[in-house]
């Protein structure tokens, strides 16, 4: 009788367990941040990796729920293995982890670490052995039909909220990659503009040193002139000629670049402007709910994004 759950007492038992999880964790993060902070993925108060958790260690320790070594050893196994499958997945589908662990000793890729593990261990003993007798008493003593209801009611709601919290995430993992971009296009700009700038400096210094030689030249040249009109117009033409070459020498035949990185960079300007739209404070609600958030791949675009919500506290 322990163990023979109806579909609808498992979702009432993951119900249950994702709001003791979301009680735990919001206290925990609060007590340490030293501000109330809703944990989790979802806006409501469910934390589904404990849900999760807490149905895989039941199913785990179905036949050895009287040994207290194998609860142990089942349930941390089987939570360990849903913690790595899901930080996993999260990363791959968020580009962020919502929970990172290679700050801890004998962690694989972060995703979990022994510590945790063993503690997932400990958890599984207490959840058998002592937290979950009550709740099955009372889940047992449900009448099925208002079991039925709750169960619509909360797999509703959960849809909703995981709905919402799903989009505000694609929305972090966009703006992310946006802000990455406009990183990588900036420091590509900022070389190109200082190799066009390079090039001009050094062509108008060759100019200048071109049109010295160029006047000493001609005054030379001019001294040795006899007819008077013929050595006006001479000094007309090398005049057109110096600025000729004014205009080449100076590097001026950059400027169209020149004027192409200018555009390109009142492009990024429109861009950064994005980060106010109603996308970017979705992903900061999400991001508060989650103050550990890390992504190694956008980490540089996901630390401006943070540094920015501090700055608006």
């Amino acid at each position: 009788m322990t163990y023979q759950y109806t579909f609808i007492q498992w979702l009432l038992f993951f119900f249950i367990y994702c709001f003791l999880g979301w009680v735990w964790e919001s206290c925990y993060v609060s007590i340490k941040k030293r501000e109330w902070i809703n944990r989790g993925f979802l806006h409501g108060p469910m934390l589904p990796i404990y849900g999760s958790g807490a149905i895989i260690v039941l199913l785990c320790t179905i036949g050895v729920r009287d040994q207290v070594i194998l609860i142990f050893i089942f349930g941390m196994t089987g939570a360990t293995i849903l913690e790595y499958v899901t930080g996993a997945c999260m990363e791959r589908l968020f580009r962020v982890r919502y929970w990172d662990y290679n700050h801890m000793p004998l962690n694989l890729k972060g995703y979990i670490c022994l510590p945790v593990s063993l503690g997932w261990g400990v958890f599984s003993v207490l959840l058998v052995r002592v937290i979950h007798v009550p709740i099955e008493n009372l889940v047992l003593q449900i009448p099925e039909r208002i079991a039925e209801v709750v169960s619509v009611v909360c797999s509703s709601a959960f849809a909703v909220d995981f709905t919402l919290s799903f989009s505000e995430a694609m929305d972090l993992r966009d703006m992310l990659i946006r802000l990455s971009d406009s990183n990588e296009k900036i420091q590509r700009l900022q070389k190109r503009l200082e190799v066009v700038s390079a090039f001009a400096e050094d062509g108008l210094m060759q100019y200048q040193m071109k049109r010295e030689e160029r006047k000493m030249s001609r005054k030379e040249f001019l001294e040795g002139m006899i007819e008077r009109q013929r050595e006006n117009r001479r000094m007309m033409l090398v005049e057109l000629i110096d600025r000729v070459n004014e205009s080449i020498d100076a590097g001026l035949e950059k400027r169209e670049e020149l004027q192409k990185i200018k555009t390109q960079i009142e492009q990024e300007f429109k861009n950064i402007g994005s980060l106010t739209n109603r996308a970017a404070r979705r992903s900061a609600r999400l991001l508060h709910r989650n103050p550990n958030t890390v992504s190694k791949r956008y980490a540089e675009a996901l630390k401006q994004v943070q540094e920015m919500l501090k700055k608006k506290k």
